[in-house]
Formats: structure tokens, C-alpha cells, sequence
């Protein structure tokens, strides 16, 4: 059964990086894409950015283009998202998901849709201070 294991959330003040980091267990050969959402108290649940490693196309929401970067690992189990230049309106729980899916639909038109992907992690939090 696939699992996703999200990590490297925490606190840091307006300004501030961190690098989140999420691992899929390896019980199914496809992990693309994956992508990172996240969810504020009282707001919907929205995409950050998500990776088609097939294709090499990434995807950013317009909120995070710039300072936010998503990566994966060689195994391609592993999703990174390197978060730059925070701001406190990107406070939030953050949270991995794939397609789980084999072989891989490559839908790279609806990237951004949380109905789009089969898997999720439980959520890291996100706190950004002013």
C-alpha cells in the first residue's frame, strides 16, 4: 500500500526558507506527478506546484512562482519543495500527494486539480511569522 511521509515543516519569520520533503513507499512503480497542496484554516485546499517527471514540466501556482521550487529524487519516490522568500500568507498545513496510478496519466492540464491525484500524506505544518 503506498504511503506518503511529509517532512521538514516548522516556524521561521517572514523572509526565511525551509525545504519540505516527501517519501512514498515503494509498493507501486509510479510516483508521477507529485505535487504539493496546501490548506489554511478556514480556505480551501490549494496547489503549490507539481512535477511530471516524464515529461520534466513543473508547475507553480502564480502566489509561489518565483521563491517556491519542486523537485524530486533520483528514485522518484522523493518530491522536495525548497520554499524561499516566505511570507506569512504562505502559513498553512502543507501536504504531499501523487498519482499512485500505473501505468501514469500524464494529464498535465488539470496539474492543478487535488481530484487529480490517488495518494496523500498526512500534512506538515507551515508557520511563517511577520
Amino acid at each position: 500500500q503506498v504511503k506518503l511521509l511529509e517532512s521538514g515543516g516548522g516556524s521561521v519569520q517572514a523572509g526565511g526558507s525551509l525545504r519540505l520533503s516527501c517519501e512514498a513507499s515503494r509498493d507501486t512503480s509510479n510516483f508521477s506527478p507529485m505535487a504539493w497542496f496546501r490548506q489554511a484554516p478556514g480556505k480551501e485546499r490549494e496547489v503549490v506546484a507539481s512535477i511530471f517527471t516524464e515529461t520534466n514540466n513543473t508547475y507553480y501556482a502564480d502566489s509561489v512562482k518565483g521563491r517556491f521550487t519542486i523537485s524530486q529524487g533520483p528514485a522518484k519516490n522523493t518530491v522536495h519543495l525548497q520554499m524561499d522568500s516566505l511570507e506569512p500568507d504562505d502559513t498553512a498545513v502543507y501536504y504531499c500527494a501523487a498519482d499512485c496510478v500505473d501505468p501514469p496519466r500524464l494529464f498535465e492540464s488539470i496539474w492543478f486539480a487535488a481530484n487529480y491525484y490517488s495518494c496523500w500524506g498526512q500534512g506538515t505544518q507551515v508557520t511563517v511569522s511577520s
